[in-house]
């Protein structure tokens, strides 16, 4: 599961961000509870028993973190929050600059729009976040069974295009700052 992770980190920060809101969410099925998490979650995959302790060992940090940020109900790692604001910063950086990436963001304002609409006033965060909100909601759909409208496909779409967009823009930048 840390492999994964930070595999994804490295390839695509997009994916990443879901990936690691599954984690909090499977964390928070268990509520925290990392002897059930081994039991009905890790004591399954098919790695050796040394692996499954790393893994063990992973979700307890994991929970330890979100249970000292007060998120075993609800909310996201202070770490992912602030990788969330990176992608921000480059979403402005890349309204001004790039043409391409402008395009790509015009064609999911309507779906940004109705999800603002939609919480009737709740605060769901900035462009990035409500992007990531609803390529997770799909996942969470499909993994629970639930029918699937086209106009949510088009949205997903929509945002993935952008989360894409960003999560390419973003490891250039990084490997540049690398150098």
């Amino acid at each position: 599961m840390k492999a994964i992770a930070d595999r994804k980190k490295t390839q695509n920060i997009g994916e990443y961000l879901i990936y690691m809101y599954q984690m909090e969410d499977l964390i928070r099925s268990y509520q925290g509870n990392l002897e059930e998490i081994y039991t009905y979650v890790i004591s399954h995959y098919p790695v050796t028993d040394e692996e499954k302790q790393e893994i063990k060992s992973w979700f307890g940090e994991l929970a330890a973190q979100m249970q000292t940020e007060g998120l075993l109900e609800k909310g996201h790692l202070k770490s992912l929050q602030e990788i969330v604001a990176s992608l921000l910063d480059l979403h402005y950086q890349l309204l001004k600059s790039d043409p391409s990436y402008v395009h790509t963001f015009h064609q999911v304002k309507p779906h940004l729009l109705e999800a603002i609409d939609a919480t009737a006033g709740e605060a769901i965060g900035n462009e990035i976040q409500i992007c990531l909100n609803g390529v997770y909601g799909l996942l969470l759909c499909r993994l629970l069974g639930k029918k699937v409208t086209d106009h949510q496909l088009e949205a997903a779409d929509a945002y993935g295009a952008v989360l894409s967009y960003l999560s390419f823009s973003y490891l250039i930048r990084t490997n540049k700052n690398l150098n």
